[in-house]
Formats: structure tokens, sequence, C-alpha cells
């Protein structure tokens, strides 16, 4: 009895043989780390993102997964229902979780900026004014 390989376990033997770490996949396929490692864990995998997995590291996976691409011109190897999200459907729990995910860091980078900006202001409060004719402080 033969066991079939989960598509998961394929796809993170090739990420980790190839020179490009998972943090700059991950930026380049537009996902959080944590969802690369959530594939990696997956029994089964969409045809979209092996597809794009293998476009960001300049590979093709058809040859480590002849169940998801078969046999046929090399050309039309791409899926026709391709999208230029791999996220998958929007029924999908990683889908929803990478726009929760996304949400959160685009909410976190808001309030940083927010935070420079008023503690720029505390300085530039704090500081004396100067009178600019005469070069002096002048005291609140």
């Amino acid at each position: 009895m033969t066991t079939k390989e989960k598509h998961g376990e394929i796809l993170e033997r090739v990420v980790r043989r190839n020179r490009m770490g998972i943090s700059e996949l991950s930026r380049k396929l537009n996902v959080s780390r944590r969802t690369i490692y959530n594939w990696f864990g997956q029994d089964r995998l969409h045809q979209e993102i092996i597809w794009q997995i293998g476009h960001s590291l300049g590979q093709d996976l058809s040859v480590s997964f002849p169940d998801v691409f078969p046999k046929s011109n090399p050309e039309t190897a791409r899926p026709v229902e391709a999208t230029a999200k791999p996220a998958g459907d929007s029924n999908s729990v990683y889908f929803w979780m990478n726009k929760y995910i996304h949400l959160l860091e685009k909410y976190n980078s808001l309030l940083s900026v927010e935070e420079e900006q008023a503690h720029a202001e505390d300085q530039h409060k704090s500081m004396p004014l100067r009178n600019r004719r005469t070069e002096t402080f002048v005291y609140q």
C-alpha cells in the first residue's frame, strides 16, 4: 500500500531547497508568512497557489505535482481560472484570515504614523520659540 504525500509537504520541501527565504516569498505573493506555513500543513492545495509559488520561485512545479498538473503542453500549464490573488475562494478560511491580517497590519501602520506625529508635535511644543529678528529666545 502506497501513501500519497501531502501537497503541503512537497511544497515545503521545494520552498526550503530554494535560496529564496519564506519572508521574501511571502512578500512576492503578497501573503503573510503564517499563510505559507499553513499551506505547508495542507493535504491538498489549489492549483493556482502551487502555480503562483512556482512562478515566484522561477520553477516549474508540475514535475513535483503531477496529480495537479496533468501532462500537457508546457504553455498551457497555467490554470485557466487563474487570478491575481493566490488566497483561494471567498469561502476559504485562509482567504478571510489573510484579509483580517492585512487589515490589522494597515491599522497598526496607521497607528504608528499617528503616534510619530503626536510625538513630533510634543517635542515641537516643548522647544522654546525663537524670535527671528533678534535671534533671542521668547519664553511663553
